[in-house]
């Protein structure tokens, strides 16, 4: 059931490969709007048979594969994934449907495209180590293409900074689960099986770091972040969306999975290192953000800071920040995705995104009226303000986190009121005010062109207002994280040798039971 979500778009691709030359852009864009809305109602299928109950993988597939090299098709999805699934399939089709319709080499595009869909849900079902290197590899080479032929002006530099960080991204990462699988008494990259073993921890502590910079280059951290600002601003609007809606969540579903789901006890000795970071990546992206006056690079430091946030709650590693978490990903996903799509709308009519340069686009009879509503709803929505899911999963982060790491926690908040004046000035440049004889009769936003907008905004607004439709997905797979982040914790107490005093004492009663050691 779950391989649908990736060989279905990834045999369109090879359909649309396959078509003739003299095929339309609009032909080619029909049939990649199918494959990718046949994705989508699977996974809204799959959604409605998902077990909130169960902390477990579910729809679970298992096939041998390479046996020599330890590589079997494992496929699973559990509280963590299904969320990211979920937007990646929405976020997908968004990305099609709002794709130039005159676009040059068509099939080339939209094979890129299915292809970068079914290899991200692939990394995000994937159970075996490698199988998830293999995927986590594969969404390189069609977002370095489409940032490569169809970006602007200087993509060709900032394409390959993109395939050279992202590059050394999977080496680490393959370092690291080479390193775990071969000091793992069982030699084997299995997920479940490598969950439930325990190395030195000072072993534990240099895999963890190597993980730990390969994800943080994904996601990106500071000072990691310097490929994301370039690769946004050269992207074309459909890449962006799936680069800051989709592609950057790689690298927190990776931490969370592999780095506090295989090294609990060294993630405990990382944790404060990880929450300066997340004050440092928050801070800097806010200051770096009110600094611009690209439209493009303002949102693009605003992700760079709010992915910041993530990173608070996973450093806390309690069951409601792992919540606060997940519906950061999936807030920061729809929040930024609809500020790229109304960002490139205001390109495409007025040729600019300039702050500087652009004025009184809100004006009802020659502006963009609508696009800049929803640009004050999409800056609302992103500086946390009630109503928009973006409060909700910020005040979850907030919540948990400033019981574990309160003083980051108070540093990080100063990040969400610089969110606000960042988003301020851009909307005060760039929509009020005067609008000027060279943007005079602007040409008219189609429906088509507002449509993606719309939908995101209505998705923001409803799960600000209805919250539990994302975090019941959450909740018993988080707990189960952390209940596992114990019983190693206990296992790890327990197998420390004793003094020899202690350990000829015959009465075992005397020993802390495991709740005790909980507690």
């Amino acid at each position: 059931m779950l391989s649908i979500l990736v060989w279905a778009p990834i045999l369109g691709a090879l359909l649309i490969s396959c078509l003739p030359q003299a095929i339309g852009a609009q032909r080619a864009r029909q049939i990649a709007l199918w494959i990718a809305g046949i994705v989508l109602l699977w996974t809204a299928y799959l959604a409605s048979q998902f077990d909130l109950s169960t902390a477990s993988l579910q729809f679970q597939e298992t096939l041998p594969w390479i046996e020599s090299l330890e590589l079997s098709y494992q496929m699973g999805v559990d509280g963590l994934s299904m969320p990211l699934v979920i937007i990646s399939s929405l976020l997908s089709w968004l990305a099609i449907f709002s794709s130039d319709r005159q676009i040059n080499r068509p099939r080339l595009y939209y094979a890129l495209l299915l292809v970068l869909s079914g290899a991200v849900a692939g990394a995000f079902l994937a159970q075996n180590l490698l199988l998830f290197f293999l995927f986590y590899e594969v969404e390189l080479i069609p977002l370095y293409l489409m940032i490569a032929i169809w970006g602007g002006a200087l993509r060709g530099y900032a394409a390959m900074k993109f395939l050279i960080y992202t590059a050394v991204s999977g080496a680490l990462i393959l370092a690291a689960f080479f390193g775990l699988a071969l000091l793992s008494s069982s030699l084997t990259f299995d997920y479940d099986v490598l969950q439930n073993q325990t190395l030195p921890l000072a072993t534990q502590v240099i895999l963890l770091t190597t993980l730990l910079i390969g994800f943080g280059i994904k996601i990106p951290i500071v000072p990691l972040h310097t490929w994301l600002p370039d690769a946004h601003v050269q992207a074309p609007t459909p890449v962006s969306v799936l680069l800051a809606g989709v592609l950057l969540k790689l690298g927190t579903y990776g931490m969370l999975r592999f780095g506090l789901g295989l090294f609990p006890e060294a993630w405990k000795v990382a944790a404060p290192v990880i929450a300066a970071f997340a004050v440092i990546s928050v801070l800097y992206g806010s200051f770096a953000a009110i600094a611009q006056t690209d439209m493009k690079k303002i949102v693009a430091y605003s992700s760079v800071g709010h992915m910041g946030y993530i990173l608070l709650a996973a450093a806390a590693a309690t069951p409601l920040s792992l919540v606060g978490a997940i519906a950061q990903m999936v807030s920061h996903g729809l929040i930024s995705a609809l500020l790229f799509l109304l960002v490139g709308v205001v390109y495409a009519k007025t040729g600019t995104r300039d702050i500087n340069v652009l004025r009184g686009l809100l004006s009802p009879e020659r502006g963009l009226p609508l696009i800049g509503s929803l640009m004050i709803v999409g800056a609302m929505a992103s500086a946390g303000i009630p109503g928009m899911m973006g409060f909700i999963a910020e005040f979850i982060v907030y919540r948990s986190s400033f019981e574990v790491f309160p003083v980051q926690t108070l540093l990080c908040m100063v990040g969400t009121g610089l969110t606000a004046v960042y988003f301020l000035v851009l909307i005060n440049k760039a929509f009020f005010g005067r609008l000027p004889d060279n943007l005079a009769n602007l040409p008219q936003v189609r429906w088509r062109d507002r449509i993606p907008s719309v939908i995101v905004t209505v998705l923001i607004i409803f799960l600000g207002i209805q919250p539990s439709w994302i975090m019941r997905w959450s909740e018993t797979t988080s707990i189960a994280l952390v209940r596992n982040r114990l019983e190693r914790n206990v296992t790890l107490t327990v197998a420390v040798p004793m003094p020899l005093e202690l350990s000829l004492q015959p009465d075992l009663t005397l020993l802390p039971t495991l709740p005790d050691l909980q507690g």
